[in-house]
């Protein structure tokens, strides 16, 4: 029987340099489609030159590029602060969990945006700084790497970032797309409470919304729930957690009527069960006993245990 020939040898990193290039020879399907057809009304070119730098240390990538995103935003921002905080020695690095909850710890409001190359260029014309991972490595190989993206030139095929130590690393628009790619297309945004990302959608904004009232005071998130009903006036989760946001702020008038807005325009079993507790507590009995059978007409199971319970309640209280 034949022998199999064998191959010639060659060194380990030969392989890993052979199976990188390999990986980064693909097509940039985002970035031939970006530079063949832009997005109408989008600039070609777009720089936040003003954009403050913290150089990274060792393994600080993600206290750094956080700085970096506050900074933007108008919020103090110390990467060595933000360490003590975001900072996992075990891990050497910073989780993108840990990223987005230091980001609402200190005042802003983080969103996730869309995995697309196209909503991240319209992030940075609209003046917001993005950050982002890479994966710097190889897919089974990995490097984890947190930057911040601040411009692009779609004519050059470059992009702009504020990365590790260099202040303005241009890179090749398609080798950004293949590292941020093999990274998931993680992306998000910080910004003041009442703004959002241009490219916003909502699933996102009700996760930033909800995540930032867990940390802020009540009257920020009121600010930031009306802001984001602006835009997604039809959401329930938005509506409820400015009901919420507004009991907790000691306006239960406002949150009462934040309430018979989303049990109304939801027939929501949660809002007219709140509705009736908030009206309860104002002294409004008949109403509240209304709104309790409300609730408990919706037939939704999931809060018919809720509803009997609140119904209870309304009808024990004195009149």
């Amino acid at each position: 029987m034949r022998g199999r020939s064998l191959a010639p040898w060659r060194p380990l990193w030969w392989t890993a340099l052979l199976v990188w290039l390999l990986a980064t020879a693909g097509c940039a399907v985002q970035t031939q489609a970006l530079r063949e057809r832009p997005p109408e009304g989008l600039p070609r070119v777009a720089e936040i030159g003003a954009t403050p730098f913290f150089p990274q240390t060792a393994y600080q990538c993600g206290p750094a590029a956080l700085a970096t995103a506050l900074a933007a935003a108008g919020l103090p921002a110390e990467p060595e602060a933000l360490a003590q905080q975001v900072f996992l020695p075990a891990r050497t690095g910073t989780l993108q969990i840990e990223m987005i909850a230091g980001a609402r710890r200190h005042g802003a409001v983080a969103t996730r945006l869309p995995g697309t190359l196209a909503a991240l260029l319209k992030e940075v014309q609209a003046g917001h700084p993005v950050v982002v991972l890479q994966n710097l490595g190889l897919s089974w190989a990995p490097r984890w790497h947190y930057a911040v993206l601040v411009g692009y030139d779609i004519d050059a095929g470059d992009v702009v970032l504020r990365s590790g130590t260099t202040r303005r690393q241009v890179m090749a628009m398609r080798t950004f797309e293949h590292t941020w790619n093999r990274a998931g297309g993680w992306a998000f945004v910080a910004l003041p409470p009442g703004r959002w990302p241009v490219t916003a959608q909502e699933p996102a904004v009700v996760e930033a919304s909800v995540g930032f009232e867990r940390v802020a005071p009540p009257a920020q998130a009121v600010a930031v729930y009306r802001s984001a009903l602006a835009r997604w006036p039809d959401s329930l989760s938005l509506q409820m957690g400015l009901g919420n946001s507004l009991h907790a702020a000691g306006d239960k008038p406002g949150a009462a009527d934040s309430f018979r807005a989303a049990a109304r325009g939801h027939r929501s079993a949660a809002a007219w069960i709140n509705l009736a507790s908030t009206l309860l507590e104002l002294g409004s009995a008949d109403a509240a006993l209304a709104a309790a059978r409300e609730a408990v007409a919706t037939g939704d199971a999931a809060w018919q245990a809720q509803a009997d319970a609140v119904l209870r309640q309304v009808l024990s209280a004195p009149r």
